[in-house]
C-alpha cells in the first residue's frame, strides 16, 4: 500500500484541488455534483470509521443522518408540518447534533454486544424502524415529509459557501479519524476489532470502546446530515428509508471499506454513475426499451449492481484499494499483510502499548 507520507501528499493534493474546483468547473458540476459528494462522503466515512477501526459494519449512519434533518425541520419551520417552533437556524444545529448525538448513543449501547451479521442486522432494523416512526407519527414529520426548511442567511442563495462548509468538514472529520486510529483508545478499539476475547482479559470494556466509536460515528453522520438539510430543504422517510440507506453503504464498499479516501471517492463514483450514465443509449435501454435515452431509477440500480460486482470482484477493498495496488506495482512493490494493516490504521498492540 501507499507509504503514509505518499498517501498524506496524496490527500493533499486533492484538497488543494477541490479548494480550487470552484474557480474553474461548471454551476451545475459544482453546486450540486461535489457538493453532494462531499456531504455522501462524509456520512459514508463514519461506516468505514467503524468497520475498519472497529470491525462493525452499520446501517444505521443514514438514520442519524436523516434525524438531524427532521430535527432542525421541527425546530427550524414555521409552517406546514412538525412541530414548528420557528427558531433561527444557527440555534436549531446544536439541539439536532445533541439529538443525533444521543440516539447513536443510545443504538450503540443496544448493539455493542453483537458483532458480525447480527449488528449489521441489527442497525438494518434500527433504520426500518426509523423510517415508519417518521411516516406514521405525523406530530414531527409524517409521509408528506416538511419543505421549506431554509438554511442560515449566511448560506441561503449561495452555494458555493455550502461547498466549501462540506469541504472543511469533510477534511477535518478525514484527519480527526487517521488521528484517533493512533490514540490509546484507537489502538484498543483496533484491538477490540481483531480479537475482542483477548481484549475483555486484558482488562478493557469492549462494549464501552464500541459505544463511544459508535457514538463518535453518529456524530459526524450528523453534521453530513446538517449539511444536507440545509442543501436540500426538505426530508421526508421516504429519504431515510431502505434504499438511500443500502446507498450509503454501497458507497462505502465502492469506495473501499478499509480505506477512508473511498468514502468520497465511493460518493463520486456514484453520484456520478446516477447522473452522466442516463444518456448513454445503451446504457439507457436497460430493462426494456421504455425510455430512448434516460436511465430510470430502477436501471439505475441494475447498473449500480454491475458496477459493484465488478469491483468486488476485481478489489475485494474498492476502488481506493484498486489505486494503492497499482501505484505499488509502478514503484516495483509488493505490499504484505502489515503494510495492509497499516493503510487502515491498524497499530500493532500489546498489553504494554494498550496499558
Amino acid at each position: 500500500m501507499m507509504p503514509t507520507n505518499s498517501r498524506s501528499l496524496a490527500v493533499a493534493i486533492a484538497f488543494v484541488a477541490l479548494v480550487l474546483l470552484p474557480l474553474i468547473g461548471s454551476d451545475f458540476f459544482v453546486d450540486f455534483v461535489m457538493t453532494r459528494t462531499l456531504m455522501l462522503g462524509l456520512a459514508a466515512s463514519t461506516i468505514v470509521f467503524l468497520s475498519a477501526y472497529g470491525g462493525m459494519d452499520s446501517l444505521a449512519q443514514w438514520l442519524i443522518f436523516g434525524v438531524v434533518g427532521f430535527a432542525i425541520g421541527n425546530l427550524v419551520a414555521e409552517s406546514g408540518r412538525g412541530l414548528k417552533f420557528g427558531w433561527e437556524p444557527w440555534l436549531a444545529v446544536p439541539v439536532a447534533l445533541a439529538v443525533a448525538t444521543l440516539l447513536a448513543l443510545v443504538l450503540g449501547v443496544l448493539s455493542a454486544r453483537s458483532t458480525g451479521i447480527y449488528f449489521l442486522m441489527l442497525t438494518l432494523t434500527y433504520a426500518v424502524i426509523g423510517f415508519y416512526f417518521f411516516g406514521q407519527v405525523t406530530t414531527f414529520s409524517g409521509f408528506g415529509g416538511m419543505t421549506g426548511i431554509d438554511p442560515p442567511d449566511f448560506f441561503n442563495g449561495e452555494p458555493r459557501r455550502l461547498y466549501y462548509a462540506a469541504l472543511i468538514l469533510s477534511a477535518l472529520a478525514y484527519v480527526a479519524f487517521r488521528a484517533i486510529a493512533r490514540t490509546p483508545f484507537g489502538m484498543a478499539l483496533q484491538g477490540v476489532r481483531d480479537d475482542p476475547v483477548r481484549m475483555e482479559s486484558l482488562g478493557f470494556n469492549v462494549q464501552v470502546h464500541r459505544t463511544l466509536a459508535f457514538t463518535l460515528a453518529g456524530f459526524v453522520a450528523g453534521l453530513a446530515g446538517v449539511l444536507n438539510i440545509w442543501w436540500n430543504g426538505q426530508i421526508d422517510p421516504t429519504s431515510i428509508g431502505i434504499n438511500p440507506t443500502l446507498d450509503l453503504f454501497i458507497i462505502a464498499v465502492i469506495g473501499g471499506i478499509v480505506h477512508l479516501e473511498g468514502a468520497w471517492l465511493g460518493a463520486f463514483v456514484f453520484l456520478g454513475a446516477n447522473i452522466y450514465l442516463r444518456d448513454i443509449p445503451v446504457i439507457g435501454n436497460i430493462g426494456g426499451v421504455i425510455h430512448d435515452r434516460i436511465l430510470a431509477e430502477e436501471r439505475f440500480n441494475t447498473v449500480v449492481g454491475l458496477i459493484l460486482l465488478v469491483i468486488m470482484l476485481t478489489s475485494p477493498d474498492g476502488l481506493a484499494g484498486m489505486i494503492a495496488r497499482l501505484r505499488d506495482r509502478l514503484r516495483g512493490r509488493t505490499p504484505d499483510d502489515e503494510d495492509h494493516l497499516i493503510d487502515i490504521g491498524y497499530q500493532p498492540t500489546s498489553k504494554t502499548q494498550l496499558g
